[in-house]
């Protein structure tokens, strides 16, 4: 990381703050309701759809507001009302009113500040290393999630059965306060944003992200691969555990295990996406790893019981996982290449808001599809999906046309 500069070292420790902390209060909200509130399995579902789906469509004007500001005060800005509004939680319980509606406002504060942190920070990410150095970059951030997602979740899990989720909910806001002074701490001056147009439009000026990102045959295409295979294996994720804990009968430290091992097979994946990505080309690296990750649902609906079947799903989310490592950093630091600048933030804004749009959809549609047909049979399709995303990645980008303009 030497060779990154000490700057991109303080994002990577502010980045890396924040992961922790989200990782050790993963399912928070929803242990609230259940464990406090005790809401409903319709009212939970609610918690995770209606917010999320709010907040994408709040955060539209996001990426027009974020590509023409200094994105280093977003960025503080971001982490700063998410530890607010997190915060909110562990007080109302303490206090004993803590309700559903405040979950629900919380939930969508925080997609709305999580799509400005992802405009404002891959942007920001660009302007601190060179292109040579992008996958390298992006590969430590890779690292870095998938190392406290293996660890975050059964650690959140042992304070939630020891003190309670009000504790873990504290934990995950204090992160962001760490992640805000840890940006606040960068000290290269940051390079000033792309002049605003003087004509404005507002209908206009805030699809600019969007025309960007779907007239663009490449981007348009890398979005689809995106969106259907993180759509697919996020609809599989609540499937999987109704399987492996009912149909499979693993019990709970086996889940916690076949559910954190794997990760560690990301952070492979994405220390080696710099040294692949220099001998064979990141487009290349991206293309094939995309692929690969591609197959391993479909091996999930033949798990038989006991140890066998653990130990394939185990291989088969591990080398998913691998897979998945080589290919994220690969793609970031593509898609930072092949977008103009003075429209990043904005491309960036467009897609966060796309995927979190989709993957609900995703999500209802596989819960629904395994009530008729049963749950193998739903993690089946959701495998072929995942399958059908590969052939995306092949298409290349012809000559930059008029339609185009907005990409490089």
């Amino acid at each position: 990381m030497a060779g990154l500069g000490a700057d991109f070292r303080r994002l990577w420790w502010a980045y890396t703050a924040s992961e922790t902390g989200s990782a050790i209060g993963y399912g928070a909200l929803p242990l609230v309701a259940v464990l406090i509130l005790h809401a409903s399995a319709a009212e939970v579902s609610l918690l995770a759809a209606i917010p999320g789906l709010a907040g994408a469509l709040l955060a539209l004007p996001v990426g027009d507001f974020v590509e023409f500001r200094a994105k280093r005060p977003v960025l503080i800005a971001a982490d700063v009302v998410r530890f607010a509004a997190l915060v909110s939680v562990p007080v109302a319980i303490v206090l004993s009113v803590v309700s559903l509606a405040q979950l629900y406002v919380v939930s969508v504060v925080q997609t709305v500040a999580l799509v400005a942190f992802t405009a404002a920070g891959g942007a920001h990410l660009r302007a601190l290393v060179g292109p040579r150095q992008r996958t390298e970059a992006a590969s430590r951030f890779e690292a870095a999630s998938w190392t406290v997602n293996s660890a975050g979740p059964p650690l959140g899990g042992v304070l939630v059965s020891a003190v309670g989720p009000a504790v873990t909910t504290l934990i995950d806001a204090v992160s962001y306060l760490a992640s805000a002074l840890g940006v606040r701490s960068i000290r290269r001056p940051e390079p000033p944003p792309p002049a605003r147009p003087a004509s404005r439009h507002l209908g206009r000026d805030l699809l600019v992200g969007w025309r960007c990102l779907l007239r663009h045959r490449e981007l348009a295409v890398l979005f689809g691969n995106g969106v259907l295979f993180g759509s697919a294996v996020l609809a599989c994720s609540p499937l999987e555990t109704v399987l492996m804990l009912d149909d499979l009968g693993f019990r709970p430290w086996q889940y916690g295990l076949v559910i954190g091992l794997p990760c560690l097979g990301g952070v492979v994946g994405a220390r080696l996406a710099p040294r692949l990505s220099r001998r064979f080309g990141t487009r290349r690296v991206l293309v094939w790893a995309g692929v690969a990750r591609t197959p391993w649902l479909l091996v999930i609906p033949f798990l038989g019981r006991g140890l066998g079947g653990m130990v394939t799903y185990l291989l088969a989310n591990t080398a998913l996982s691998l897979a998945a490592g080589v290919f994220n950093p690969s793609f970031s630091a593509h898609r930072m290449n092949i977008v103009r600048e003075e429209v990043l933030a904005r491309v960036l804004g467009s897609w966060s808001i796309g995927s979190r749009l989709v993957r609900p959809l995703f999500v209802a549609a596989a819960g629904g599809l395994a009530s008729l047909t049963g749950v193998r049979a739903a993690i089946g399709v959701a495998g072929v999906v995942c399958v059908l995303s590969a052939p995306l990645l092949f298409v290349r980008a012809g000559t930059v046309s008029d339609a185009d303009s907005f990409a490089a």
